[in-house]
């Protein structure tokens, strides 16, 4: 039986690669990879600490197919502290690897596991 949700998933996800990405680079200490990036925002439900909640959104999401994400030749996951660098009208954003509230750092975008979304923080502009 073929199963059209991962059928369409694929297919959106190639779509996004080829329409809507761009490349950044993928840092971590000494190694880097270039990789192609959707980009997104998330909105987080994070707990206050006296039992409410507040909404915070993440400075910027990437979207990266998994097996892109090589570092000294082994396909890695994201770490807290890794940093993406995106070049935008001759500037580069640099942005680091983190999400508020003990939240993860990332998390699969899809049901598939088609794109990695990384929640970052931007640290600086070069």
């Amino acid at each position: 039986m073929t199963d059209l949700l991962r059928l369409g998933q694929e297919w959106l996800a190639n779509q996004l690669k080829t329409h809507a990405s761009k490349t950044v680079v993928y840092v971590r200490g000494a190694n880097q990879t270039n990789v192609t990036a959707i980009i997104g925002r998330t909105l987080l439900k994070l707990e206050d600490g006296y039992g409410g909640v507040h909404m915070q959104w993440t400075d910027r999401d990437f979207l990266i197919p998994p097996d892109e994400l090589v570092l000294n030749g082994s396909q890695v996951i994201p770490e807290r502290g890794d940093t993406i660098r995106e070049t935008d009208n001759g500037k580069i954003y640099i942005y680091e690897v983190n999400a508020p509230g003990g939240e993860p750092t990332w998390r699969w975008s899809d049901p598939h596991r088609k794109l990695l979304r990384i929640h970052t923080k931007q640290i600086g502009i070069e």
